[in-house]
């Protein structure tokens, strides 16, 4: 048995997870973030310790603890060098934790965590090399090359969401350069997009989906209203499959992974998306007579970074 815990700028899951990645039960708790981070250790210390009694399992059980964390995790010095959501800037977490289990403790970037979740028991399950994006606020990106999470020489070689994708006027990134992939095919670029193409045609299916207050509308509000046909929408979703296809091109030429597996929110518009990117990709990729990834969504959703935290334990 493993431990997974999974933090983010909310909330904290732990689940008590088996060798195969089933979570046997899982447990959460607020982060609470501005504390001291002591405090938030001993809340995921004993958030651990419940997940385990509520199991009806022990701690002699647990072979391992794995941690999947936002920002620049160091596993080698068991810390994390800075997570600007937490407020934590060189924090040693696995020390921290120690005081609390005698168990190997690892630690992995949430997105890294994910992307081996989907490789151990999802969607990437049985290849070697697969890449695992989640398109929400930003891109994110979990790369495992020869079933382990791969994040380069200096730990910052995951961050695929900010390939620069519009070398001329780009639109600016919260990173500080312009034109990043992530300003154009995460969720945000497409409420973005969603809201200036609404306010500027009051007769689109999108404007009027929200009785006008632009605030309402979401991703699935604009692709919502490209599958009824609607032009405006069309468009926007057309260019938006355009910029995630080139993304994805950018990493098979890089990478040549197996599988690409989708998730986050836009991805729940299924095979809309998903045919309409595999043709993009297919018009636009170099080699087109040689085999390339296998483009599919993700299933693990919420739980996957619990499950590839915990797969921390078995590497």
């Amino acid at each position: 048995m493993y431990i997974g815990v999974d933090i983010g700028g909310t909330n904290i899951a732990v689940g008590l997870v088996d060798e195969e990645g089933k979570i046997i039960h899982k447990g959460g708790v607020p982060t609470g973030v501005g504390r001291p981070f002591e405090e938030i250790m001993k809340d995921i210390a004993d958030l651990i310790k419940r997940v385990i009694e509520e199991s009806d399992y022990k701690e002699e059980d647990v072979k391992a603890i794995g941690i999947g964390s936002p920002g620049l995790p160091d596993d080698e010095k068991g810390t994390i060098v800075f997570a600007n959501n937490l407020h934590w800037h060189n924090v040693p977490v696995r020390a921290e934790l120690e005081k609390y289990f005698d168990l190997p403790i690892r630690i992995e970037n949430d997105g890294n965590t994910a992307g081996l979740a989907e490789a151990v028991a999802g969607a990437c399950k049985g290849v070697e090399n697969s890449i695992t994006l989640t398109l929400g606020t930003g891109i994110g990106a979990g790369i495992v090359i020869n079933g382990k999470p791969y994040s380069g020489t200096h730990s910052i070689g995951a961050e695929l969401g900010h390939m620069i994708v519009q070398v001329d006027n780009g639109i600016p990134c919260t990173c500080g350069n312009s034109g990043c992939w992530e300003r154009y095919a995460s969720a945000t670029a497409l409420i973005r997009e969603g809201k200036k193409a609404a306010q500027d045609n009051p007769d689109s299916l999108i404007y009027k989906s929200v009785d006008g207050d632009l605030d309402k509308i979401t991703a699935k509000t604009v692709i919502d209203a490209a599958k009824e046909g609607d032009a405006t929408a069309l468009e926007l979703f057309d260019k938006y499959v355009y910029y995630l296809a080139m993304g994805i091109i950018t990493i098979i030429n890089s990478f040549d992974p197996a599988i690409i597996a989708i998730g986050g929110g836009v991805a729940k518009a299924g095979d809309f998306l998903m045919d309409a990117l595999k043709k993009k990709v297919a018009e636009h990729i170099f080699y087109k007579d040689v085999p390339y990834a296998q483009i599919t969504r993700a299933v693990l959703g919420n739980d996957a970074g619990i499950i590839g935290a915990a797969m921390l334990g078995r590497l």
